[in-house]
């Protein structure tokens, strides 16, 4: 079987090992695949991964002797799925596999804001510390989130690792999903309407698929039913914040803080309006991306092409 990865040096900058998927057949690795190379690239490989690399219908067709997509992430809107399937194709993505890593980062976005603790660092190596007339100083406001509230918007593996994480720092946790279960909830968690998690809410994290309706969630209509003082972050998908929204939200004040580690067009163009809005951590979708994780992510690649030659497909989405 020939094989063809895309675009494998996110996944694999060199700390990783493709050795997996090269026992399955011959290998070839792209570091990145541009539009124009994509079909060449391919040729007449029967199986290919892709992370980011977008697969037309056009090019889907004229690959006649491929058979199998696996897509090198969770999602796969890198390619039209039913199309895929038309052809014969059967496609592939990776679940489940970065859960705690992009809760952990969640947090850690979360604790930034609310004490600037890169900021501080800096202010003290650059000497602030040295020259201050007293034992302890801040340049920002502090923030305690003890008896705060807490709103997720999507419930799913991430959204529940996020909000068991936030209970333990003494947070009330409001949630809005399609999936309830009356019986998780508690003094401290619910499952509300997004209105009354827009207006509830302290912090609102975004952990929701990307679709038609959610699509802009986070928008200067719904923004203006946020209390004053809100924090915003984003670990999801960058086009469920309406940016320029969010931005001239930061820079009035309505919204406290705003951290994001996506955005909508990625790599980030230089003219993205959260640049320069006030109190806006962004970080450059990093929060899948430990070890770790990106391990994991590899272990699963490889057992989905496995499943597929063995004519037991796993992790199927068309």
């Amino acid at each position: 079987m020939k094989i063809v990865v895309l675009d494998g040096y996110v996944l694999n900058p060199g700390d990783l090992s493709w050795s997996g998927i090269e026992a399955l057949g011959e290998l070839k690795v792209y570091d990145r695949t541009t539009p124009e190379e994509t079909l060449t690239r391919i040729g007449d490989a029967e199986a290919i991964f892709t992370n980011k690399t977008v697969l037309t219908n056009e090019i889907l067709k004229a690959c006649p002797k491929l058979k199998f997509v696996g897509v090198l992430a969770t999602g796969y809107n890198v390619l039209d799925v039913n199309y895929a399937r038309k052809l014969g194709i059967t496609v592939c993505n990776v679940p489940a596999y970065s859960t705690m890593s992009v809760a952990q980062f969640t947090l850690g976005l979360l604790l930034e804001i609310c004490h600037n603790i890169g900021s501080h660092s800096i202010g003290v190596m650059s000497g602030e510390w040295t020259r201050s007339k007293d034992f302890s100083y801040w340049n920002t406001p502090l923030i305690e989130l003890d008896g705060k509230t807490f709103g997720i918007i999507g419930f799913g593996k991430i959204g529940k690792a996020v909000a068991k994480i936030v209970q333990t720092l003494g947070m009330k946790v409001v949630v809005y999903s399609h999936y309830r279960d009356k019986n998780l909830e508690s003094d401290t968690f619910k499952f509300v309407s997004l209105d009354e998690l827009f207006s509830v809410s302290d912090v609102i994290s975004l952990h929701c698929p990307l679709s038609e309706k959610t699509q802009g969630i986070i928008n200067k209509e719904n923004i203006t039913k946020m209390k004053d003082g809100v924090i915003i972050l984003n670990t999801g998908r960058g086009a469920l914040v309406v940016e320029q929204d969010l931005a001239d939200s930061l820079n009035t004040g309505k919204v406290y803080g705003a951290a994001v580690d996506v955005i909508a067009v990625e790599p980030m163009q230089k003219d993205n309006p959260l640049l320069k809005a006030k109190n806006c951590i962004i970080t450059p979708h990093i929060a899948w991306a430990p070890l770790e994780a990106r391990r994991r992510l590899m272990n699963i690649a490889t057992d989905n092409l496995t499943g597929f030659i063995a004519n037991a497909p796993i992790n199927v989405v068309n």
